[in-house]
């Protein structure tokens, strides 16, 4: 079963409050950044996600700049002093906390006025390994680095991901007021293919041969739950942990009593675990992106394109009709 818990909703209130309201003007001042030499507004990105809002809504009138280079694994990330140091500049900082403990450290030092937590737009949930459907058992549920389990991978689901956009779109025209009809003309515009990339994974996952799939990261259980799927993770949250030898056996029987064809790997990390699993149960492999990074390897140029070669990749691994 996908394990779910709802964070209470008097602290996700206060940490909206915290992300968004924030940018609110103190003691009468203005909530406009003081932008660049260039004119545009300088906004730094923790890692892809959220560079990717920042870029789509900010169009011509930000200049996005990334703290996680293509290719580096975001979990694992350290920041250079002069990364640190540039973090203060900033006139606006979007980032996800949980994800990259090195980065939630320097931004809270960094102490700049727009800062905003993605999330904090929308209601993070508790997902775990999922150990399986009736088996009922915790055992073996690891949790991401953070708050008590707390699933950081909202932009998986995209439904959830144009919760943030929203948030983020708010939080350009009030640090850029002067060109807010463009910010909000641009999330309007980025909600609707979200939308749009929502009725394509709804339409379909609808009728499937199964509705188990297994991955080495469990960084899908939003999108399971949002499209009825169970998430079966070889590790938990972190991709870099070790499954024990109990739930390598779990895993076994459940690909078996679901008639599971594949297991999934991701593109940043590596694939021994769920090239070991397939090989010992008689399975494909393939990727399925949780989208942390664009690569070479990625199959797409962007969130859009890649988010719709992981539904190809579930419709041939679920027998999709």
């Amino acid at each position: 079963m996908n394990v779910r818990r709802l964070i209470p909703t008097t602290a996700l209130a206060g940490a909206v409050a915290l992300g968004v309201v924030s940018l609110s003007a103190c003691s009468g001042t203005s909530d406009a950044a003081d932008k660049g030499s260039d004119g545009k507004l300088d906004v730094v990105a923790s890692f892809y996600p959220v560079q990717y809002l920042a870029e789509q809504i900010g169009g011509g009138h930000v200049a996005v700049n990334t703290l996680t280079k293509p290719g580096v694994e975001p979990h694992d990330l350290e920041l250079k002093p002069k990364q640190i140091g540039e973090l203060g500049e900033a006139d606006v900082i979007l980032y996800l906390k949980g994800i990259q403990p090195a980065v939630d450290e320097a931004i809270a030092q960094a102490g700049v006025k727009n800062t905003v937590d993605a999330g904090t737009l929308t209601e993070l949930e508790e997902h775990g390994t999922e150990v399986g459907h009736d088996h009922g058992s915790e055992e073996g549920h690891e949790t991401h680095e953070g708050e008590a389990g707390a699933d950081p991978h909202i932009w998986l689901d995209p439904v959830k991901y144009a919760e943030v956009a929203k948030g983020v779109g708010s939080a350009l025209e009030k640090a850029d007021p002067d060109h807010a009809a463009d910010y909000r003309k641009n999330t309007e515009a980025l909600v609707k293919k979200l939308g749009d990339l929502d009725t394509e994974f709804e339409t379909g996952l609808k009728n499937t041969a199964t509705k188990t799939f297994i991955t080495t990261h469990s960084a899908f259980g939003y999108l399971a739950e949002r499209y009825g799927l169970e998430q079966e993770g070889i590790s938990g949250l972190d991709p870099e942990s070790e499954p024990s030898p109990a739930r390598i056996k779990e895993l076994q029987d459940i690909a078996e009593h679901d008639k599971v064809s594949t297991v999934f790997f991701e593109t940043l990390a590596s694939d021994k675990t769920a090239k070991t699993l397939a090989g010992d149960t008689g399975l494909k492999t393939d990727v399925l992106d949780p989208l942390e990074g664009i690569t070479e390897q990625s199959k797409g140029d962007d969130y859009i394109e890649v988010m719709q070669s992981n539904l190809a990749a579930l419709k041939k691994a679920l027998g999709a009709k």
